[in-house]
């Protein structure tokens, strides 16, 4: 093994050959520290009564971070200082776009918190052009040497991030991991999954989380920590989202994070609003696999006009139902599919409505962020449910109108009752729509 594999890492006994301890002259420590009643992992920082954490042999483990793997007593961590030994290409940004001035003040935020060490948040609207943002910043850190790690808590937000980044910074090999993508090689910028940073040390000086507020990052006190220990002491943590969380709120009044706002779309058109269509006998149409006259002619527009589009259910067992109800709309000729989490085909159905071969998916809310088709309509269906938030809410309809060429598009939320969270996140949407056209006006 080269030893490069391992700067900024920390890994297992159980991932090193014995071999590889003995050439590269590794030296562990314990993975598990007894404190008190209380068992500290080294790995994932999280703490576990002893009582909870014992094993039928007198051992005891984490349970905080089993999923990388059994951390016990008797198993050491292996961790490398991160040298930053990279070579610098003399053309860094590939990207020839130009951003607009509202995101170039943005960009420039972030140039100057990184050099002066502050942690940052970045509340811009979906579809405000945040990657594109960060492009000036990833330049100067890259140009200096330093380590870059852009994290997401889900995979499709890093498979829709990751070509961008590579494209835009075509002379930098580019490293991409997630539990799909586990090709390791040492790189100065990384694109992964918040879980993947649970397997770095000290190792990046900037360190971006894309989509904060989102699960299963946000309240997850072991991906928290994981990602300040996979930063340098040094270094700086920059957050993104278009829907902040308590916690960043509460971080930015206690003055731990400094905040940079953008209400406005990258196209410098408003966002969608929300249109609702009341149905009280939704159970019913689910259960006949029909749907009223209504909703039918909302999907029959879409597919006259050509236009792709999503139907967001709150829960996995309406899928099919849905699924089965739509196309008994549409004609034969235009394909679909229903897609969650769990589906091993997940990344193709989602590529096959990029490329036109679907023209329309049914959906949990596992595409609610950091995804974009151009010229989308959607529907939320039951949008009452408790399995929907206020911000994921938001985050869906902020999949509509997110191209240039069409920065409109429908946004229908199919209710039984006008709930609070329903009101919450319209009145949402319109109150950015309101402060965007303020900056408009006075710029």
């Amino acid at each position: 093994m080269e030893i490069s594999q391992l700067y900024g890492r920390q890994v297992t006994d159980r991932q090193l050959a014995p071999d590889d301890i003995i050439q590269l002259n590794l030296t562990g420590e314990n993975a598990l520290l007894k404190s008190g009643f209380e068992v500290c992992c080294q790995r994932c920082l999280g703490r576990t009564p002893l009582n909870e954490a014992m094993l039928p042999n007198g051992d005891y483990y984490c349970r905080n971070c089993i999923q990388f793997g059994r951390l016990t007593n008797r198993n050491k961590l292996y961790r490398i200082r991160e040298p930053n030994q990279f070579d610098i290409p003399s053309e860094i940004l590939t990207w020839k776009g130009t951003l607009s001035p509202f995101q170039a003040q943005c960009a420039q935020q972030l140039i100057e918190k990184v050099a002066h060490r502050q942690n940052h948040l970045v509340w811009a609207v979906t579809g405000a052009g945040k990657t594109e943002m960060l492009f000036p910043m990833l330049t100067e850190s890259i140009r200096q040497g330093k380590r870059i790690a852009l994290a997401s808590p889900r995979i499709d937000v890093c498979n829709e991030l990751f070509p961008r980044i590579q494209a835009a910074f075509a002379n930098i090999d580019c490293l991409l991991l997630h539990g799909q993508a586990n090709q390791y090689f040492y790189s100065q910028l990384t694109v992964c999954t918040t879980h993947q940073l649970m397997k770095f040390y000290h190792a990046f000086d900037v360190l971006v989380i894309d989509e904060v507020d989102s699960f299963p990052y946000v309240n997850n006190l072991s991906l928290v920590a994981g990602a300040k220990n996979a930063c340098k002491e040094n270094g700086v943590m920059l957050y993104l989202t278009a829907t902040p969380d308590e916690n960043s709120m509460k971080m930015i009044r206690k003055r731990q994070l400094t905040l940079d706002y953008l209400p406005l779309r990258f196209h410098q058109h408003q966002l969608p609003e929300i249109k609702f269509i009341v149905e009280r006998q939704m159970k019913r149409q689910i259960d006949h696999q029909k749907l009223s006259s209504k909703l039918r002619k909302i999907i029959l527009k879409w597919v006259t006009q050509q236009t792709p589009f999503l139907i967001f259910v709150p829960r996995i067992k309406m899928l099919a139902p849905l699924y089965e109800a739509i196309q008994k709309i549409v004609p034969s000729t235009v394909a679909g599919d229903t897609v969650h989490a769990n589906d091993p085909q997940r990344l193709e159905k989602v590529q096959r409505l990029r490329d036109g071969e679907y023209r329309y998916l049914v959906t949990t809310t596992i595409l609610e962020r950091g995804v974009t088709f151009k010229n989308l309509d959607l529907m939320v269906w039951d949008a009452n449910d408790s399995n929907f938030s206020r911000s994921s809410l938001v985050q869906i309809a902020g999949r509509v109108g997110r191209s240039r060429e069409r920065p409109t598009g429908d946004v229908y939320f199919v209710i039984r009752y006008y709930s609070l969270k329903v009101q919450q996140a319209a009145r949402q949407i319109k109150q950015l729509n309101r402060k965007a056209a303020k900056l408009l006006h006075e710029s």
